[in-house]
């Protein structure tokens, strides 16, 4: 397998003669074969720091004076649309919209081979392998297309022109509230100030609305003199079709105006292309947009660069020779009063619908294009459609940025559990014309929705479920599905395996799915199928002693021998979420079985697999510990089972002290505040994490056990020595459940760190290529920060936060609606559900951490717009109140359901 070539050929042959040379390294931590663990135990974290953590802080703000917007990158576009970045200063670049990215063809969003010194020597990055983390991209590098905007100001007869770009203004400030951005311009000679608003349609719930290839651009001046301002806004873009291309003979590049009811906007194309080359990715079509009525739109500029104080009169078409720059624009002028803003919009749409050709080889649904090449014929019809739907697609975007955000858990935590959603808006999604849903890990790299490292993302689950279903119900369990035996293959088309952690993935994410469902119909029309799925992980387990011990394929690309604890934990967690479905398809037979394997495999894990401190792997009893292996180390998915239970709040599988004391081990062994010491003398790993950065090493060997990880060590053992995100959010969340708050906290802010935008793109966490979709575990924290709970079809929502109880407010999803919910405690407790879009169905809620309140609910009022709700029973539980009301409840965009309790 190529997936990770650096590690395999990172030299291995010099270990030997630098032993040789230098004999007292054989004994150092500077022992190439057989490094020391040299974690300190003791974290020496400052106080204060760790305080900031907590507070709410500002929004995140990056700025040119801190010389922190060369980086920045946040994807801007569509789902599955390509990658469109919005830069620091509000111009957008990279344009990975040509369908050009493809395993080993061209990986990542900057394909170039990097050298890194790793401690001992020189070796050269890949994409795939962290290049983008050693040397981010830059965007002025990466501008293919020439865009942008202007504003000409004219005030007492002087005339100013400033592009909106870093270099033309005193200050400029990126202001992040993913999926939008602000950039704001201020020049202390400008009488206006002025204000870029960038997002593309981002509705949880609606992913069709969600994926539409296009951005929209706001933009607004204010006036801050005490005169009246003549302004002109100037929008241009480039004619992009086939840009990729130097030359294309015989072809012409075409610019139309064209009028989309009542406003401007401009068509890009190309005419003359072979029809051969209609199936290229590059062929296609872009348009330019504008939303004012007084808009005046030119096919194409004369000049380049052009003068836009010059009143366009513009032409309503325009053709030139292929090797020619074509640029329209739109000017709109207007007249501001003192102290006043004014406001225009614009937007950019393309439309490129052939999938790579070996894409279209491989996989059937991709032969026919994409899904939004079913719904529009060109750019131009993407607009239309914006155009006649723009109330509804702009204010529920903007609603959710607010419901995100207005929220008392602090900004950066907010801005990092749900920022990796991204990578749904680059070119590692795709969604073809059938409706199915496709991806890589990360962006061009190990195809085929691999379902061991999809497993780990919560996000896309949550704000997008019919996405996740769509892929359990065309993929986990239809191309990738083998009827006899139950197996799921990890990467479908792409392998012939199934991978025993990913197989346990699916079916976790099954229940997550069904949860997220407003009615059984989902689960119950799949139910025979994945009983055959649960059975085939059931019929893993060879002694019967309900932990699997069959070899299989995992995420860490390796086939271990023996019972590992993370995996059995997995797959024990995977089975629960069967018996539980079971009894929802009233299936006593099945139920039975499941129930049978879980208290088998519990009592053993927590009995064999278990070292006196944390969980381990039991070697093979034939071939001992001879293959790759985590064996006695401390390996950072040991309680990953009992992760996900939170995550579909399911029963325990593993004993709280057991868990807990794992998960302290973890802390004290894997956990470092500055990873520099450890990389240099443990090698082979990819850099996703580098000197001076903390973060979570992936396996330590904290007793220097001699060949601790097996006899017969592979390329694979350089997973152990990394720090990937993904694996590190997943135990952030972990710990957040489990009440380790600070824990979860600090792990997650020096991940943040890690991506602070003077190192890197903030937007952009990276494993095996840009944009990698474990990264996703990272919504697993905000979930367990709330302590939420739902289940669709039971209409059960409940929230029992683990931090600032007597003062929180956050956003949640549901099957059919999105709000808020928000508690405080004071001389009594109050707690309100805002839907601020959608409907939601309750028949019980539950309100937890309540260990200050009465246990008597005598006091408890309830009421709904005002109106009192009748409850038939209430319940307190172990720090919950549980309430089950008499009628179903149902509410609407803008309702509010308050509790008192006093």
């Amino acid at each position: 397998m190529n997936r990770r070539s650096f590690i395999k050929r990172s030299s291995l042959l010099s270990t030997a003669l630098l032993t040789t040379l230098f004999p007292s390294w054989a004994s150092s931590i500077f022992a190439w074969d057989q490094p020391l663990h040299n974690i300190p135990t003791g974290k020496r974290i400052d106080p204060k720091w760790i305080e900031q953590l907590y507070k709410r802080g500002q929004k995140t703000r990056y700025y040119k004076s801190k010389n922190e917007l060369q980086y920045i990158g946040m994807p801007i576009g569509g789902l599955h649309a390509g990658t469109v970045y919005a830069g620091g200063d509000g111009r957008l670049w990279l344009w990975q919209i040509y369908n050009e990215t493809y395993e080993g063809i061209r990986e990542g969003i900057d394909p170039k081979l990097v050298q890194w010194y790793n401690g001992r020597e020189y070796v050269n990055i890949k994409p795939r392998d962290g290049a983008a983390y050693i040397e981010p991209a830059i965007a002025d590098n990466l501008r293919l297309l020439e865009q942008g905007f202007s504003v000409t100001i004219m005030e007492n007869g002087n005339i100013q022109t400033r592009e909106l770009r870093k270099e033309h203004w005193d200050e400029v400030i990126f202001e992040s509230a993913y999926p939008s951005c602000k950039i704001i311009y201020l020049a202390e000679d400008s009488p206006l100030d002025i204000e870029l608003h960038l997002y593309s349609p981002f509705i949880p719930l609606d992913a069709e609305s969600s994926s539409l290839p296009m951005t929209t651009m706001h933009l607004k001046a204010t006036n801050k003199t005490k005169r009246k301002v003549q302004a002109t806004f100037c929008a241009w873009l480039e004619n992009g079709v086939h840009k990729p291309r130097k030359e294309f003979k015989g072809v012409t590049k075409l610019a139309q105006v064209v009028s989309i009811e009542n406003v401007q906007s401009i068509l890009y194309s190309c005419e003359g292309v072979p029809q051969a080359e209609k199936l290229a990715g590059d062929y296609g079509t872009m348009a330019l947009y504008c939303d004012a009525v007084d808009a005046t739109a030119s096919a194409m500029v004369d000049l380049w660069p052009f003068d836009p104080a010059r009143k366009s009169f513009g032409k309503e078409s325009a053709a030139v020779p292929f090797d020619q720059l074509q640029i329209g624009n739109i000017i709109v002028q207007r007249e501001i009063s003192p102290q006043s803003t004014d406001a225009v919009s614009y937007a950019i749409s393309w439309h490129f619908n052939n999938p790579h050709p070996l894409l279209r080889e491989k996989i059937k649904d991709a032969q026919k294009g994409y899904w939004y090449g079913t719904k529009f014929s060109d750019a131009s019809d993407v607009l239309k459609y914006y155009h006649q739907h723009k109330e509804y697609l702009n204010k529920s975007t903007l609603t959710w940025v607010e419901t995100w955000y207005n929220s008392t858990l602090p900004h950066w935590f907010l801005d990092r559990t749900l920022v990796n959603i991204g990578t749904l808006a680059t070119a590692n999604t795709y969604r073809f014309a059938s409706g199915r849903f496709w991806a890589w890990e990360g962006v061009g790299a190990c195809a085929g929705t691999c379902t061991h490292v999809w497993q780990y993302g919560q996000t896309m689950g949550r704000l997008f479920p019919e996405l996740e279903r769509n892929l359990r119900e065309t993929t986990d369990l239809g191309v990738g599905f083998v009827p006899e035996s139950g197996a799921i293959i990890f990467r479908a088309e792409y392998e012939t395996r199934p991978a025993i952690d990913g197989q346990a993935g699916v079916i976790l994410r099954f229940y997550r799915e069904h949860q997220m469902s407003e009615d059984n119909s989902f689960l119950a029309h799949n139910w025979q199928k994945l009983k055959k799925a649960v059975q085939f992980i059931i019929d893993q387990d060879k002694n019967g002693d309900g932990m699997t011990d069959t070899p299989m394929e995992n995420t860490l690309d390796a086939v271990w021998e023996g019972e590992i604890a993370w995996i059995v934990g997995l797959c024990l967690a995977a089975v629960k979420a069967a018996e539980l479905m079971a009894i929802e398809m009233n299936d006593q037979v099945f139920q039975k079985t499941c129930a049978q394997y879980v208290s088998k495999g519990m009592t053993a894990m927590d009995a064999d697999l278990f070292n006196g401190e944390y969980y381990i792997h039991r070697p093979n009893k034939e071939f001992g510990r001879k293959k790759l292996g985590s064996y006695n180390t401390c390996h950072i998915d040991q309680v990953y089972g009992q992760a996900w239970t939170f995550q579909v709040n399911l029963p325990r599988i593993n004993s709280v002290e057991k868990t807990h004391s794992a998960l302290k081990a973890l802390w004290k062994y894997n956990f470092t505040m500055d990873v520099g010491p450890y990389i240099r003398t443990h090698l082979n790993g990819r850099p996703y994490a580098l000197s001076g950065e903390g973060g979570m090493v992936m396996n330590t060997n904290p007793n220097n056990e001699t060949s601790a990880y097996g006899e017969d060590v592979t390329w694979q053992l350089g997973y152990f020595h990394e720090c990937m995100s993904g694996f590190e959010h997943q135990v952030a969340a972990h710990m957040m459940a489990e009440g380790m708050v600070e824990e979860s906290l600090i792990l997650t802010r020096c991940i943040h760190e890690r991506y602070d935008a003077t190192k890197r793109n903030p937007y952009n966490e990276i494993e095996c290529s840009d944009h990698y979709a474990r990264a996703m575990a990272s919504y697993g924290t905000f979930i367990n920060a709330c302590g939420y709970q739902y289940h669709g079809p039971k209409k059960h929502l409940g929230f029992a936060p683990r931090m600032q109880q007597a003062d929180f407010k956050a956003a949640f999803t549901a099957a059919t609606g999105w709000g808020t919910y928000q508690q405080t405690l004071r001389s009594a407790f109050e707690a309100t559900i805002s839907l601020s879009y959608g409907s939601l169905g309750l028949r019980t809620l539950s309100i937890g951490h309540l260990s200050k309140l009465p246990r008597q609910t005598k006091n408890l009022k309830i009421t709904l717009n005002g109106k009192t709700v009748q409850v038939s029973e209430t319940e307190v539980i172990q720090q919950q109140l549980k309430l089950i009301f008499t009628n179903e409840l149902t509410l609407q965009t803008g309702d509010k359901l308050n509790i008192t309790w006093s």
